[in-house]
């Protein structure tokens, strides 16, 4: 196995790989103590069973990664990866810029009838009929030297991979489904899925209150606790929880003192800098004026949701999975049902090829038009 440790040696690989149809990648990484990923190890094969599988190590020092982002802008070779959105991320923060034209066999085994957020091993195990070597897969990838059972573990997930891709776009290509993949993939490609505006922050809080002080006042504790994480680098959840948020939004505490009664606080944010950021966004909150509240999306919530409706909705869709021999989730979520037997024709279901395998008659169905029938374990559509 060929360990790239120089910014020539992957400017060769690279140049390699732009002559190829397609190539395989895959990263390891660790976020445990950081808000950023923080890159360990790129994989990267070139097809054929012989073809060459390699190491990137961004560690090493004076190794540049640009000759790699130059292959992510080479739009003839194929850029392969498993369940991608994390890898993507990290070259989206790192270098802004995204693998194109990207294949995540995770999205595409979806849509080829492999089940719900297929993992990689079960890829393996039923395309590639081989078994993977699970030992080394909570190791710690910013230590050095690597192991040999670290090496061959991290190179398995890119020369399976080959023989995963490979089947799963023949496939595609048999059943004409190429551009569903590709419609599923344009939500990974979007800058929006991996930018945090600090701003924004609030609306991740689950809370039940609706008031709109408690709700200015969360949204200043979060967009604290989101540019403090940010611009230190650690993981949010290490600024203090959700639950903590909640209770200081509740609480209102006004000086360090009343801080030190906080049940949840962890010591982390009875630091004086983090205290400092608590007590000024817990003011700014309580100085928001009303026209400047939050105000969080309760359409859904307001809606009436016709059970019975939703019951059919979920025997339909559990059809129409089946005759398609795609997963049921990828197709529509159980919040998208009920929204459907609500009344709300704005769901991602009714859209794009969601819509040609279950939208239309799912709105058909809603209106009466279509009644459905079962026949020993088969449902069928039935015109009314």
């Amino acid at each position: 196995m060929h360990a790239i440790t120089t910014t020539d040696d992957l400017a060769r690989i690279c140049s390699a790989a732009r002559n190829e149809p397609y190539v395989t990648l895959d990263t390891e990484f660790i976020r445990e103590r950081t808000y950023y990923s923080r890159l360990c190890l790129i994989q990267m094969a070139l097809p054929g069973d012989h073809g060459e599988a390699v190491l990137i190590d961004p560690l090493c020092d004076g190794l540049s990664l640009e000759p790699l982002y130059e292959l992510f802008r080479h739009e003839k070779t194929v850029k392969v990866f498993h369940a991608a959105r994390q890898d993507l991320e990290i070259f989206f923060v790192d270098a802004n810029v995204f693998p194109v034209p990207l294949f995540d066999t995770q999205v595409a085994a979806m849509v080829c009838g492999f089940g719900d957020q297929v993992g990689y091993e079960t890829l393996v195990r039923k395309i590639a009929r081989q078994s993977l070597d699970k030992t080394s897969r909570f190791t710690d990838w910013s230590r050095r030297p690597l192991s040999e059972a670290q090496k061959s573990y991290a190179l398995a997930d890119v020369t399976h991979l080959r023989i995963i891709y490979e089947f799963l776009a023949g496939e595609l290509k048999r059943t004409g489904r190429q551009k569903w993949v590709e419609e599923e993939l344009g939500v990974l490609l979007d800058p929006e899925t991996y930018i945090n505006r600090p701003e924004e922050a609030w609306m991740r809080i689950k809370t039940r209150t609706t008031s709109g002080r408690f709700l200015a006042i969360v949204r200043e504790l979060a967009r604290f606790r989101e540019t403090y994480a940010q611009t230190r680098d650690v993981p949010r959840n290490r600024v203090f929880k959700d639950d903590a948020l909640l209770e200081l939004a509740s609480s209102k505490p006004q000086s360090v003192e009343d801080l030190g009664r906080s049940r949840l606080l962890l010591r982390e944010g009875r630091r004086a800098d983090v205290a400092e950021g608590i007590l000024a966004a817990i003011r700014a909150g309580l100085e928001s004026s009303p026209e400047d509240f939050p105000r969080p999306d309760t359409r859904r919530e307001q809606l009436q949701v016709n059970p019975a409706l939703a019951d059919l909705l979920r025997v339909l869709l559990k059809a129409k999975s089946e005759d398609a021999g795609v997963a049921q989730k990828l197709i529509a979520t159980s919040g998208d049902l009920d929204a459907l037997a609500a009344g709300d024709r704005k769901v991602q279901a009714l859209k794009g090829w969601r819509g040609e395998v279950f939208g239309a008659d799912a709105l058909r169905l809603c209106k009466g038009e279509i009644a459905l029938s079962a026949r020993g374990g088969a449902v069928r559509v039935v015109p009314v």
